[in-house]
């Protein structure tokens, strides 16, 4: 298995009263193996489409136990098993909780594919250059 997804159900937090839970998947690819990709589905966006979120596994592992994050996306913990999930965009700030046991299996199974700290032994870098040279091209 060079892949792992994962489903969560995730809360989004939003000004209404009432709180929905949404379905959203978790993915990790052993090629890529610093990052972490976060799947919305149509229903849960602002303009009606899939979204989908790209960000560092390291992240969302430091996250679980104390505030990581700086740029568009931020994690922190948020009171007894649930982690917080900021996306910060153009068109605003999307807030999500998700159970913390969730997110630890799911690190759980990355760490099986790629063990963390040695993310460099499975890297693709000649293909990841490569992509980015057609995608200036």
């Amino acid at each position: 298995m060079s892949s792992v997804s994962h489903a969560v159900e995730v809360r989004l937090i939003a000004a209404a009263p009432r709180v929905p839970v949404i379905p959203a998947t978790l993915h990790f690819d052993g090629w890529d193996p610093f990052a972490v990709r976060m799947a919305f589905p149509a229903h849960a966006a602002l303009r009606g489409e899939d979204v989908c979120w790209t960000f560092g596994r390291e992240l969302l592992a430091e996250g679980i136990e104390r505030a990581a994050g700086e740029g568009d996306v931020r994690v922190r913990p948020y009171g007894p098993g649930r982690t917080v999930l900021e996306f910060h965009g153009a068109e605003g700030i999307a807030v999500v909780h998700i159970p913390t046991q969730q997110l630890r299996g799911f690190l759980d199974l990355t760490s099986a594919l790629v063990p963390f700290g040695e993310e460099h032994l499975f890297a693709d870098i000649e293909r990841d250059l490569a992509q980015a040279l057609d995608d200036v091209c």
